[in-house]
């Protein structure tokens, strides 16, 4: 069965998990062992390609890993990473590992909205700035950052053409930051 999406989907592994208080990607979801793993499983059959970005190895399933060379924990430095090691494609999908809930639909939307752009994300009552495409024509002012030490994603979208796509579920774009986030997520899925 050939793919829905023609552009890779990138998975972002890689952070503190500082509010969660333990690597959240490793947090067992649904029936997986780790979130992680559910990301990859559930998104695969949809992407041509997908891949985790993350600091090192630390999962307990086979996994295209791109793995980051730096010890500073920054979506930028992931950015970075992801369109120096992807080579064959001029954008992709990316989101963080710790939105499990959004929709295949809501994925195609902004697929379909993101022409001409080169970052396209989803905005509910915030602007959730990695989940969305990203063109590889970021990678000048993505590099700029980097050598200024500027790591704010908001500073990126604010920097190149970016187009916000706008939808009403809330909970479809819940983020996993703090132990109640996981509990609620959990019970949304069961």
């Amino acid at each position: 069965m050939k793919p829905q999406f023609d552009i890779p989907c990138i998975i972002l592994c890689g952070g503190k998990s500082s509010r969660m208080k333990e690597d959240k990607s490793l947090l067992p979801f649904a029936n997986e062992t780790s979130l992680a793993k559910y990301q990859y499983n559930r998104l695969k059959p949809y992407f041509k390609e997908i891949y985790l970005s993350c600091k090192n190895n630390k999962f307990d399933f086979e996994a295209n890993l791109l793995l980051e060379d730096s010890s500073i924990y920054s979506p930028i430095v992931g950015l970075a990473n992801i369109i120096n090691k992807t080579n064959n494609y001029d954008k992709f999908f990316l989101i963080t590992v710790d939105t499990p809930l959004i929709k295949i639909e809501s994925i195609k939307e902004l697929i379909n909205q993101s022409e001409n752009y080169d970052i396209t994300v989803a905005q509910t009552k915030r602007v959730h700035n990695l989940c969305g495409v990203f063109s590889k024509d970021i990678k000048k002012v993505v590099n700029s950052m980097l050598l200024e030490e500027m790591h704010k994603i908001s500073f990126l979208l604010d920097s190149v053409k970016t187009r916000i796509v706008k939808f009403n579920n809330e909970d479809e774009f819940i983020n996993l930051n703090h132990p109640e986030d996981y509990k609620k997520a959990l019970s949304i899925i069961s």
